[in-house]
């Protein structure tokens, strides 16, 4: 389903939809109780909280365009959700080579509980990047076309380009001490050419036609994400704390100032695993996320409040 571009007016008892005042709440609480709260409620709190995030940013969405990806996805909606989770498994796992971030733990968890607890925990990540970055294209500054360099390689170079994020990934795993930030570019080289090629959503495809705006909006909503996420980490148990070589300080929070310039790359990556994943189960690509350059097109900015 593809935001129409045609708008609707809003009526006033949708400019505050239910879900937003209960992602308040829910936000609110979660926070509270995260910081301040006892043993063993505040060790619980990192799904909720996130969840009320994703509520409330969509429900500013809605308030602004009429439409947001809960309003027009309900159904699907609840997939961003299931994919998230293998996709920060998959960095689990290469953080197990890494070593650049460690969890900080109130007791020892079984496997089985941890899996859990953590697959919950992960499964926040796709649904805030991509609601925060629906957010920002109901405003003027990202909601129309920004064009740039046309980008466009032959399917060859495609290939070429995808081997070169396969080696960029492996090398940060087999020399993460000197390699490890390209974790967070060679994933994003290998799995988006990928994508293009099978004729799912893929951002090479859209800087082929010069437009940029997809990657600008992608890099603000996870700049955005990362903020939050290194904030509400700071005083949460359970916590992460980061050992990066040559540039564990200064920090902001827990984070080594210069690794926020990560979640650049990592909001891209993001992207494009959500498009193999999608891709791989439906054999289609997803037209209705509404942050794209489509989205743009369609009018979502100018449908928005300023």
């Amino acid at each position: 389903m593809q935001f129409s571009a045609r708008f609707e007016r809003v009526q006033p008892s949708q400019i505050a939809p239910t879900w937003l005042w209960v992602g308040v709440v829910l936000m609110a609480v979660a926070w509270v109780v995260s910081w301040i709260g006892p043993a063993p409620l505040r060790y619980h709190t990192f799904f909720p909280l996130w969840l009320g995030y994703i509520l409330i940013v969509d429900g500013l969405t809605f308030a602004r365009a009429g439409k947001s990806l809960l309003s027009i996805r309900h159904r699907r909606w609840p997939l961003l959700f299931v994919l998230s989770v293998p996709l920060w498994w998959l960095f689990e796992w290469a953080n197990a080579f890494l070593d650049n971030w460690q969890y900080v733990l109130p007791y020892r968890y079984d496997p089985v509980h941890y899996a859990l607890l953590a697959s919950l925990a992960f499964s926040t990540v796709l649904p805030a990047v991509f609601s925060t970055a629906a957010l920002l294209r109901t405003f003027s500054a990202f909601g129309g076309a920004r064009r740039w360099l046309r980008l466009d390689p032959s399917p060859a170079g495609l290939v070429a380009i995808a081997v070169l994020g396969a080696v960029l990934f492996a090398l940060s795993l087999l020399v993460p001490r000197y390699a490890f930030p390209l974790v967070w570019i060679g994933l994003f080289l290998l799995l988006d050419p990928i994508n293009r090629l099978l004729g799912w959503n893929s951002l090479s495809a859209e800087v082929a036609r010069g437009r940029w705006d997809t990657v600008l909006v992608l890099w603000a909503a996870g700049l955005i994400c990362g903020v939050f996420w290194e904030l509400w980490n700071w005083r949460a148990m359970p916590k992460w704390v980061y050992e990066v070589p040559f540039a564990g300080e200064p920090k902001l929070f827990e984070m080594p100032l210069l690794g926020f310039g990560g979640y650049l790359p990592f909001a891209l990556e993001v992207f494009a695993a959500y498009a193999l994943l999608h891709g791989a189960i439906f054999r289609r690509a997803d037209p209705g996320l509404p942050f794209t350059a489509a989205a743009s097109d369609d009018g979502l900015a100018r449908n928005g409040r300023r």
